[in-house]
């Protein structure tokens, strides 16, 4: 490791006086013998903190990012070269990159046209919300402006993308809300609320049922991550995106498929929803977009939603009316061009199905070692462990204890994660996302961590 000095404490001090950290409670670094976690240096899989101690990092930056893994030089060098021959128009412009990449993405997305810059998945999320409710008072006069969202799914921090938040805890103390957001129930065929040999049809039924209590003219678009992430890694059963589909073209309600977590070849194919052959109206991606290297988010859409914003060019307010300052930053889109580089000519897509599949064969032989593990789930590089008191009943494991096993993991070198203060009583899904670059070695060190604090936690 090469750190920026041989002294770090300053650092940490500054760090400790002065930075408010996402998802902390700053209370314990009160206490002069804890500190927070400094990250000073990263290369492929690992990270050093400004103590010097290395992690297996398995969750890819803690929040699903890092795709290609740390310290590619070759993504540095093109956003350097960018910044320096231009950094920044505002995105009622093009940039070279900007269309470039567009242009790239397009390409894996059939059926889609168009690509919105912004600099957040919140962001992009919130662009299709305002889309739906444009479309709304231009096309449908007024009515179906309502969005349909799914219990434990998640798509965003803004109070907008809170309405839509399915996990409970996401959300508290931060109301009141928008009017206009509708639940429909989770798909997770662990927890099944109906006992029927069909249940993905039968989950999607249940968004029809939803649909007609509040009035098929009243639903403007469904919004639903292809996998649910944050959630508790629920991969949707079989029939289910097939139902939904129908649902949707029956009632007339746009498709909005959120990839912030899936997108860039976490599941094994570019992106999730292209597991299931679905054809939405809006996808939105962030996150693993430029691996970190730079910020970037897209609302990508098709050319008929796009078409919408253009039909009548003498209208003043026809066109849609939004702007996001960082949008327009060029290093977004020069990062996100290398970075879909390198996972094409590293052959990353296959390597994540490769390794994904060595992930799950792993957890189900943890599965049959450790009797608190009671369902195991995933896709590509995208995998989770629920953890239960009781596999007969599937009492959920304490949250303590689930935490403990992450802070097993961490104080013995491995980054793992969990679902957090989401789902009041059901934070009991230990999470895996590592880079996709991940070798057999690197998971075979990440699921023997899981091992070895399963047997300390649990015994």
């Amino acid at each position: 490791m090469n750190t920026m000095t041989n002294d770090l404490s300053g650092v940490i001090a500054a760090d400790k006086a002065h930075v408010w950290h996402h998802l902390s409670q700053h209370k314990q670094y009160e206490s002069e013998t804890v500190d927070p976690r400094v990250i000073v240096e990263g290369k492929g899989l690992r990270v050093w903190d400004a103590k010097g101690k290395e992690y297996i990092d398995a969750v890819s930056g803690a929040v699903w990012t890092v795709n290609v893994g740390y310290g590619r030089e070759s993504i540095a060098k093109v956003v350097a070269d960018q910044l320096i021959k231009m950094n920044y128009f505002a995105g009622a412009a093009g940039t070279v990159p900007g269309a470039l990449f567009a242009e790239k993405l397009i390409t894996k997305m059939p059926g889609m046209s168009r690509v919105y810059y912004s600099n957040s998945g919140s962001e992009a999320n919130e662009k299709v919300y305002k889309m739906v409710r444009q479309i709304s008072h231009r096309h449908h006069g007024g009515k179906k402006n309502k969005i349909l969202y799914r219990e434990r799914d998640y798509h965003g921090t803004t109070i907008a993308t809170l309405a839509t938040s399915g996990q409970k805890e996401r959300a508290m103390q931060y109301g009141p809300f928008p009017e206009g957001f509708v639940m429909v129930p989770h798909c997770l065929e662990y927890r099944k609320q109906w006992d029927v040999e069909n249940y993905g049809e039968r989950a999607a039924d249940a968004i029809e049922e939803v649909i007609l209590r509040e009035g098929a003219d009243t639903i403007g678009a469904i919004v639903l991550e292809p996998v649910t992430a944050g959630g508790g890694v629920i991969v949707p059963p079989k029939g289910y995106w097939e139902r939904v589909q129908e649902i949707c073209k029956k009632y007339e309600i746009l498709l909005h498929i959120d990839e912030v977590v899936c997108g860039l070849g976490r599941t094994g194919v570019w992106f999730g929803y292209q597991n299931y052959g679905i054809k939405p109206d809006f996808v939105t991606m962030a996150k693993g977009v430029a691996s970190g290297y730079a910020a970037i988010s897209c609302t990508v859409t098709t050319e008929a939603v796009f078409n919408m914003f253009k039909d009548d060019a003498s209208d003043p307010l026809s066109y849609f009316r939004d702007i996001s300052t960082f949008g327009g930053c060029a290093s977004g889109p020069a990062a996100a061009l290398e970075n879909m580089r390198i996972i094409e000519d590293e052959g990353l897509l296959d390597n994540t199905l490769k390794m994904g599949a060595r992930t799950m064969a792993n957890l189900h032989a943890l599965m049959e070692k450790h009797k608190v593990i009671g369902d195991v789930r995933g896709a590509g590089l995208f995998c989770g462990a629920e953890l239960v008191a009781d596999r007969a009943t599937k009492e959920p494991m304490d949250e303590k204890r689930v935490a403990a096993v992450v802070a097993d993991c961490n104080a013995n070198g491995v980054i793992i994660g969990m679902t957090n203060r989401s789902i009041p009583g059901l934070n009991n899904t230990l999470c895996l996302s590592p880079a996709l670059i991940a070798t057999a070695d690197d998971i075979d060190a990440i699921t023997g961590a899981i091992d070895n604090a399963l047997t300390r936690v649990f015994g």
